[in-house]
């Protein structure tokens, strides 16, 4: 019997989710739901039973006063979500949401107006239980833009990316925060800031399945690094730094990497390269240049040295999140948003998609075919995969 194996996409407040067939490549809707407000992450719980969301009504000329995490059962035979308790109410957007490695806790980090990581317990059945406190002088940075528990549950880190220089504001540098993470609660703090922070700006951060190895997406300048973590801490500088684009020459405005993913057989990382920047043509705003493709990695399995093996065109714009199937061999990545783009003398209006890649045991992607998803005037924000056997 094949596992049976779902894919989750949230569009604003409608999460929809599709049946995966990983031989055949595609992707079959089979129903959506409404949740509190526009998605921002979610995270699936290591039992499978449960998905759970971080939303907020954020957004321009929003107040982002509307912001919750919630659980979600998910059935184990159609895939279907069913909301499973009441959303537990949030201070401030959270930006991104993990659970740790057992199950236990949910943890949100939040970056506007304030910066912070709210902790919540989960209990047996999988529903969301109470906030767990923590010291008021824990440091989240100025821009925390993604929380993560290392493999081994005792530390959480976060990926605080910090701000450009714009708008004759300074540069806000970055740095990689770790705590220790003991039944909920964080202490201990580290930094790790290479140059100070300044140009260094993380973004996601993904682990080695086995090796004390953590690679790191840089949004300020478009890198991949890796970090040695010996003793679940991290080293003060990476290990190596890799480009993640093809012609950096060429680099264009709003060109930057979004999500990280280590591949699950642990030989290969991916790092997604995305742009928007529009230029007139016409009369209409049309793409105006650079980068949206998904750079592959193979990692030296005795070092974790990554060296780039591809640059595989997402047929899309701006790529905010993808993921694998649980066997690693499908790959689907998703877009934001649509897109106008020149052809000759006409516009073509290209749609937000679910992009959709088999991935060979080189680690190489092929891309098999994209499924359009209805985005006009709103925003695909995020998606996972889950297998349920």
């Amino acid at each position: 019997m094949n596992a049976r194996v779902m894919l989750y996409s949230a569009v604003d407040d409608e999460v929809t989710h599709y049946e995966v067939d990983v031989e055949a490549a595609t992707l079959t809707p089979r129903g959506a739901i409404r949740v509190p407000s526009f998605v921002q992450e979610g995270w699936v719980h290591p039992s499978c039973k449960h998905l759970y969301l971080t939303t907020s009504n954020r957004g321009p000329g929003l107040k982002a006063d509307m912001n919750h995490v919630s659980a979600y059962r998910v059935d184990p035979v159609t895939g279907g979500l069913t909301s499973d308790g009441p959303p537990k109410p949030l201070q401030h957007r959270a930006v991104n949401v993990c659970l740790d490695p057992s199950g236990r806790y949910a943890i949100n980090a939040h970056n506007l107006p304030k910066s912070g990581l709210t902790i919540h317990g989960v209990n047996r059945d999988g529903t969301l239980g109470a906030e767990v406190g923590q010291a008021e002088d824990l440091e989240c940075g100025p821009y925390p833009h993604q929380v993560m528990v290392a493999s081994s549950g005792r530390t959480v880190v976060v990926a605080d990316r910090g701000n450009k220089a714009e708008n004759g504001k300074p540069e806000d540098p970055g740095a990689l925060r770790a705590f220790a993470f003991d039944n909920g609660v964080l202490s201990n703090f580290q930094v790790v800031a290479p140059n100070g922070g300044y140009g260094f700006g993380p973004r996601h951060v993904d682990f080695h399945p086995q090796k004390p190895w953590m690679y790191v997406s840089d949004e300020k300048c478009s890198q991949l690094y890796m970090f040695r973590m010996p003793g679940d801490r991290i080293e003060s500088e990476a290990a190596y730094t890799c480009d993640t684009l093809r012609d950096r020459a060429n680099i264009q405005p709003h060109q930057q990497p979004s999500t990280i993913h280590v591949h699950p057989n642990g030989r290969f990382v991916y790092i997604a390269n995305r742009a928007d920047h529009t230029v007139d043509f016409n009369g209409n705003k049309v793409f105006g240049g650079g980068e949206n493709t998904i750079s592959a990695f193979a990692i030296d399995t005795t070092t974790g040295e990554p060296w780039l093996i591809q640059h595989a065109d997402t047929h899309s714009f701006n790529v905010r999140t993808f993921a694998f199937d649980p066997s690693g061999r499908l790959m689907v990545a998703a877009s934001i948003k649509p897109m106008n783009v020149r052809d000759g003398n006409d516009v073509t209006r290209v749609p937000a998609r679910l992009s959709v890649f088999r991935c060979g045991a080189d680690g190489k992607l092929d891309f098999v075919r994209a499924y359009d998803v209805d985005a006009e005037g709103k925003t695909h924000y995020w998606m996972t995969i889950v297998g349920l056997d």
